[in-house]
């Protein structure tokens, strides 16, 4: 019973903070695995006080006994007892940058560039070296070596060097026999290898698993060796006398390091390897935002570091990624080549807002109080009585999201203040907190309850949205687009004017007054527009909607502006057909010989989704394929989920099969820019054999499938049909494929929450 306790009372702060965290889990564990259901509860109306500073051993040793007791479990968020990362880390880290590039000259001016930029100003201050640093064995002694390229001189320069400019030094390892990259691992050597650490002046380290020998633990689960490692390594760092915090890498399905890690480590990951596009970005984030009951000082989740600057997503898509890691507490360590961030990269790390966010002494991870639709609504209590409120549209297209004052925790009060983290806008509300939040973006707000007096002082919150009736129209036709206005705070605003403009090749015609006088507090002003879509243009596109609002409060005259995507398409034409084989409704579009698809799904004939049909969309033709013919097309797509995700030709006995019926060849690009050839050989539900052509195809790609009888060759050209480079010559099903087969072009974006969309030319089948 007195397990949660114990070494706590000679800091009586840190036993607050601990005690704080036992009472709201205990609220939360009441109903396992709920953590939903219990984060929603306690937004809606739980209160938890900040800390007290004043010291009570005697109350705090009572209480400890009677939570402990209530609890009757030792809870994942008692910290790793080496008294660090009271906050989330903050830093950087070659991985994603250099991968294993990594030397002495690179680590050496990433820590000059983190002082000369700001970074160090703003807070980040660990210079992680990650894997391919050391020599491929150990010296006799048994000790780690450097690899004498890399680093010629040794880690402890390198490390000495970071120090003197007021940084610290990172470090990696891997718990089993070698690291991800096949070099030697701490797996037997963990005292040694951490007295190695400390010796040069390590502060920090991260920790993988890839290598561990599970065999040489009977009767023990992954999950159980994975304790035992670590924690080895983990009172081996102790030992030493040196503060270094001890991040844990075990980001695989069924590690659940969040359940076991809080005793061992400081941070753990709680996802997949992060890549540089939004839907990975999106699936970590998922997979670490219920988690806020499992974390607090000393003990962060982790949803692996930050590609922000890497290329692979919009600004929007970065700005979002920063303000949910901040709001779920998370590590802030940079993964990009600091040298060449642009101005606005930079930016993004250095808000000094979202910093503040993160970094609360709190150590509260942000709640969930809503997510329908894929619109998602995250308050984080801050200290002082502050709430950071997340408004997260996942969606692809622009929408309002809306919560109130009391939804999000804050106490009952006249007005409050909204400080946007991004614009730098404040404003007054009555209680709505809400935005019209582009796709893939967030608004965040800093929330305080203020009284009347200092909400005069402030301009209303006022927020222009537009909501079309339907999201995607055909060419030519016509939908209903309302645009309003609404006066959330407690001053009326005067000489409102409403304006709506289209892109070239839409009509549009106006259906009420676009101006009133004055608008209430409390009030909303709509207009309603008859938007036609127009008659030609490529296969798919997006038009541009866009509002704009002005009007005059107290405090001078202002103005808006709101923008939404309105996805046009041109129907897909006889003789071609459409599959739809996903959870989300895909669109299709043909035009002028060319096609377009926009859908998800995670697949098709992937190793690893047995059913043949796996999750894709396509446009076909039923029974076009011959035994002897070839089909071609050039493919161009969105940046899909690495390699599960992708566009490119498929022939099927039946496009719409059932699982378990016979399967027949796909040729495409993946989202890891690679061509694939994947075939089911027996007809069952398997992919039996599957070829990857190595290095990486960027722009579009032409694809040429020849099939003779259930003989496919699979050719590729990235030149337009110039020169043409093998895939390989497979054999399908015996028998499977012995008459015509349905032949097409397909899309899945490789991530079942997150859409792409894939352009396809000159498809023909001869």
């Amino acid at each position: 019973m007195l397990a949660p306790c114990a070494g706590l009372l000679d800091d009586p702060d840190h036993v607050l903070a601990h005690l704080e965290l036992l009472l709201q889990r205990q609220s939360i564990h009441a109903a396992p695995d709920q953590r939903a259901r219990s984060g929603a509860a306690d937004a809606a109306g739980v209160r938890h006080p900040p800390l007290r500073t004043r010291r009570r051993p005697v109350w705090l040793v009572a209480l400890c006994l009677w939570v402990t007791a209530l609890a009757g479990f030792a809870p994942a968020a008692a910290a790793e007892q080496n008294g660090l990362s009271a906050r989330p880390p903050m830093g950087w880290n070659d991985w994603y940058a250099a991968y294993c590039g990594v030397n002495a000259q690179l680590i050496e001016q990433t820590a000059q560039t983190i002082v000369s930029n700001g970074m160090k100003a703003a807070g980040y201050q660990y210079v992680n070296i990650d894997d391919c640093w050391m020599a491929p064995s150990r010296d006799s002694a048994g000790n780690l070596v450097a690899d004498p390229t890399r680093f010629p001189d040794g880690i402890k320069p390198v490390a000495d060097y970071v120090h003197n400019l007021g940084l610290k030094l990172g470090i990696y390892e891997d718990a089993g026999t070698t690291t991800c990259a096949h070099l030697p691992g701490s797996y037997g050597h963990e005292a040694q290898d951490a007295a190695t650490f400390a010796s040069w002046g390590v502060d920090y380290l991260k920790y993988d698993r890839c290598s561990i020998p599970f065999g040489d633990f009977p009767g023990q689960s992954e999950q159980q060796v994975q304790q035992t490692l670590n924690t080895r390594m983990s009172n081996a760092l102790k030992a030493t006398g040196r503060p270094i915090v001890f991040s844990i890498c075990n980001p695989d399905p069924g590690d659940d390091p969040w359940r076991w890690g809080a005793p061992i480590a400081n941070l753990w990951r709680t996802t997949p390897d992060i890549e540089d596009n939004f839907g990975s970005m999106l699936v970590n984030f998922e997979g670490t935002v219920n988690l806020f009951s499992d974390a607090g000082p000393g003990a962060w989740n982790d949803p692996d570091m930050l590609q922000i600057g890497n290329g692979g997503s919009t600004r929007p898509e970065y700005r979002t990624e920063f303000s949910l890691w901040a709001e779920m507490a998370a590590p802030l360590i940079a993964s990009t080549n600091l040298a060449a961030l642009s101005p606005q990269a930079l930016a993004i790390y250095e808000n000094a807002g979202v910093i503040a966010v993160d970094q609360d002494p709190l150590g509260k991870q942000g709640v969930p109080i809503s997510s329908q639709g894929g619109r998602w609504v995250l308050s984080k209590e801050l200290s002082g009585g502050d709430r950071a409120v997340v408004l997260f549209n996942s969606t692809d297209t622009a929408a309002t999201i809306a919560t109130r004052a009391i939804a999000v925790g804050l106490r009952a009060a006249r007005a409050y203040r909204l400080e946007d983290l991004w614009s730098n806008s404040v404003s007054e509300s009555r209680g709505p907190i809400s935005a019209f939040v582009p796709a893939h973006s967030v608004v965040m707000y800093r929330v305080a309850a203020i009284d009347r007096r200092r909400a005069r002082a402030l301009a209303p919150h006022i927020v222009l949205s537009l909501a079309a009736a339907v999201p995607q129209l055909f060419s030519g036709r016509s939908t209903i687009v309302r645009e309003t206005l609404s006066d959330d705070g407690l001053a009326p605003v005067k000489r409102v004017k409403l304006t709506f403009r289209v892109g070239l090749g839409w009509r549009i015609k106006r259906l009420g007054r676009a101006r009133v006088k004055r608008l209430a507090a409390g009030q909303r002003y709509t207009v309603a527009f008859r938007v036609t879509a127009p008659v030609s243009g490529p296969p798919s596109e997006l038009g541009g909607l866009s509002g704009g609002a002005s009007w005059d409060p107290l405090d001078g005259w202002r103005a808006t502006a709101a923008f939404l995507g309105e996805r046009v398409l041109a129907p897909v034409p006889p003789p071609y057909q459409t599959a739809d084989i996903t959870r989300q409704p895909a669109a299709f579009a043909a035009r002028d010989g060319a096609f377009a698809i926009s859908a998800r799904g995670t697949g098709v004939l992937q190793p690893w989704n047995a059913p043949p049909t796996g999750s894709y969309a396509a446009i076909y033709e039923r029974q076009r394929a011959g035994a002897s013919s070839t089909a071609q097309v050039t493919v161009s797509y969105d940046a899909a989920g690495g390699s599960a995700g992708g566009a490119g030709l498929i022939e099927r006995d039946a496009m719409t099969a059932p699982a378990g019926s016979p399967a027949g060849v796909v040729l495409f690009v993946n989202g890891a820019g690679t061509v694939v050839m994947s075939w089911n050989a027996t007809g069952g539900r398997d992919v039996d054999s599957r070829f990857a052509v190595p290095g990486v195809v960027a722009g579009p790609v032409t694809l040429r499938l020849v099939r003779s009888g259930s003989s496919y060759t699979g050719y590729y050209s990235t030149n337009g049909g110039v020169t043409w480079a093998p895939v390989d010559t497979v054999t399908v099903a015996a028998g499977a494929s012995a008459g015509n087969q349905d032949v097409g072009v397909f899309h899945a974006s490789g991530l079942p929450t997150w859409t792409t969309t894939a352009t396809f030319r000159d498809f023909s089948v001869r």
